[in-house]
């Protein structure tokens, strides 16, 4: 079952070990929902990288970080914008709602190194996590900038400060300061181990903490929905469409 949304208070899914801008909430879609997501990924819009893939709709960002008007899929908009919009996680952002979203494959043993998301978009994050559970490391800034990934972990690496255990169909929130303030990152792992109380920040958000009793959690294939308002728009792609219909008139 996915969450009640009627009266939902937002505030009462926050981190309270990070800062303000921290939110979990467990089962924010369904599972009937998570298989319907996971069934329309379109096969052929896979940008293959080094260590995943990923997509991005409705396009990837064009020049100067700008994004070509065009709406969301369908798919991609219903149940989840509408939810948003009851919680209010998009209210104030320039757009006052995502209008971007990426989508990443981590397959066990996958993960990403420390990054921020970047100026191209409004100080809100939304993930919706499908699929299978794991570990984002949470990381502080150095100086203020972005922390390049060191050639040996062990000795240079950034440090973790914080742990978050996202569960399947749960929605994590970063907004504000904690936008700007932290790195994050997935470790390359299939498993993902030393889970408890005293580890992991959200647990006592956690939709099924018995299920970690053990302190461990076998990766299978995760895949993210990651919304975003990005800040820069064009009309261009519209009016060049608009262009050829003129002229097949």
């Amino acid at each position: 079952m996915a969450a009640d949304f009627a009266d939902f208070d937002l505030s009462q899914r926050r981190i309270s070990s990070l800062t303000p801008e921290i939110f979990y909430i467990p089962n924010f879609i369904s599972a009937d929902e998570e298989a319907q997501l996971l069934g329309k990924i379109p096969p052929n819009r896979w940008i293959v990288l080094t260590h995943r893939r990923l997509q991005a709709h409705p396009s990837q960002l064009a020049r100067n970080n700008t994004l070509l008007r065009a709406p969301l899929p369908p798919w991609l908009t219903d149940p989840v914008v509408p939810r948003f919009e009851r919680l209010g996680i998009f209210s104030d952002t320039p757009h006052r709602a995502p209008n971007h979203v990426l989508l990443n494959e981590y397959k066990p043993g996958e993960g990403i190194m420390p990054h921020e998301d970047g100026l191209a978009y409004a100080g809100v994050v939304a993930t919706v996590s499908l699929g299978s559970t794991l570990v984002l490391d949470i990381y502080s800034k150095r100086d203020g900038t972005r922390m390049k990934e060191p050639k040996d972990r062990s000795q240079n690496g950034p440090k973790v400060i914080s742990r978050i255990l996202q569960e399947p169909r749960s929605l994590l929130v970063t907004k504000g300061g904690a936008y700007a303030d932290y790195l994050h990152g997935i470790a390359p792992v299939t498993q993902d181990t030393d889970l408890n109380p005293s580890t992991v920040a959200n647990w006592s958000l956690l939709g099924n903490p018995t299920a970690f009793e053990s302190g461990t959690s076998k990766r299978e294939t995760r895949i993210s929905l990651t919304y975003r308002d990005v800040l820069k728009v064009s009309d261009a792609a519209s009016r060049i469409l608009g262009k050829k219909n003129i002229l097949v008139k």
